[in-house]
């Protein structure tokens, strides 16, 4: 009688199915692709890149700068126009931030870059009280580091990962709280006259970004490391814009095509056109920069003064 023939466990054992690349699908490619030439028309539309530029591209460690810095990437080798990118990201020393993840992430994919250590958390922590939401202080904190950074590295262009969501979300706070419209530009000169600030995801839908985001796998960090609340603000008029997009998503659409689509003289602006003239007034001296809507309860030392005092506290106490 023939003995039994034993077999390794693993012959056994039915194959196991390969891992299927998440980016290995027609569905990603059409999303991948729809992402770019979005981003591609924002450039050429609001004329953010050109020759020679040096792009700072402003990384926090979430879904937006991952993105636009791989979608940047891209452009570079394909575009008309020659540039060149330096990721940038300010380590403002939170508690548990992991300082490892984003170097690591830089040198994987073998693009240049900077870490700029700021202790910014203190300062903000020792400002602002107990409870109420630090995210206006910590972002003039952190944009006048950047511009300082910018200035540094001679940096043509300061690329940040704001998308059509954030925009109109800006748009509807300063309608309702800062009775005024305006949002945030897809590009502009900031107020100190020398860096220009860019927004390549303008044209890209949230939704989007944190698909694509969540396919290629990009190490992500999390925004709340410092424990600050929430802005409710904000989020109100994220929560009403989603309403609204699930009631006909047209709504949204023509909102944001509405804001390169204005016409003065039917609004009521007596200060950008003359009633009188029945003609658009010249400017008189520059418009506001950077200097945008984000009301914070905390802040009142005459609102956007204070916060420049404290930032300037923070760049003396740069090393």
């Amino acid at each position: 009688m023939n003995a039994p023939l034993h077999l390794p466990q693993e012959l056994h054992a039915p194959a196991a199915a390969p891992e299927r690349d998440p980016t290995d699908s027609r569905r990603f490619e059409l999303l991948q692709k729809k992402l770019r030439t979005q981003t591609g028309k924002a450039i050429v539309d609001f004329d953010m890149i050109t020759e020679g530029d040096l792009v700072m591209v402003c990384m926090s460690g979430g879904k937006d700068s991952y993105t636009m810095l791989d979608i940047l990437m891209h452009l570079r080798k394909i575009a008309p126009v020659k540039f060149d990118l330096i990721a940038v990201n300010l380590d403002q020393k939170q508690p548990g931030f992991p300082e490892h993840v984003l170097p690591e992430y830089f040198e994987k994919i073998g693009v240049p870059y900077k870490i700029v250590e700021q202790d910014t958390y203190s300062i903000v922590t020792e400002k602002i009280e107990p409870g109420k939401t630090t995210c206006s202080l910590c972002s003039r904190l952190r944009r006048g580091i950047l511009y300082r950074t910018a200035k540094e590295l001679g940096a043509t262009k300061i690329a940040l990962g704001h998308h059509q969501g954030d925009i109109l979300e800006t748009f509807l706070l300063n309608m309702f709280y800062g009775g005024t419209i305006k949002t945030m530009p897809a590009k502009l000169t900031a107020d100190d006259g020398e860096n220009v600030v860019i927004r390549p995801l303008a044209y890209c839908r949230e939704q989007d970004i944190e698909k694509y985001a969540g396919k290629m796998g990009f190490p992500i960090i999390p925004c709340n490391l410092c424990g600050s609340q929430p802005n409710l603000q904000r989020q109100a008029m994220k929560e009403m814009l989603l309403t609204w997009q699930q009631k006909n998503p047209l709504w949204i659409k023509s909102m944001f095509t509405a804001m390169g689509n204005i016409k003065p003289s039917h609004m009521m602006d007596r200060g950008l056109f003359d009633f009188s003239k029945n003609e658009m007034r010249e400017a008189e001296g520059a418009f506001t920069g950077d200097i945008l809507f984000d009301k914070d309860e905390s802040i009142t030392l005459d609102g956007v003064n204070g916060a420049f005092a404290i930032q300037s506290e923070a760049l003396k106490r740069a090393p």
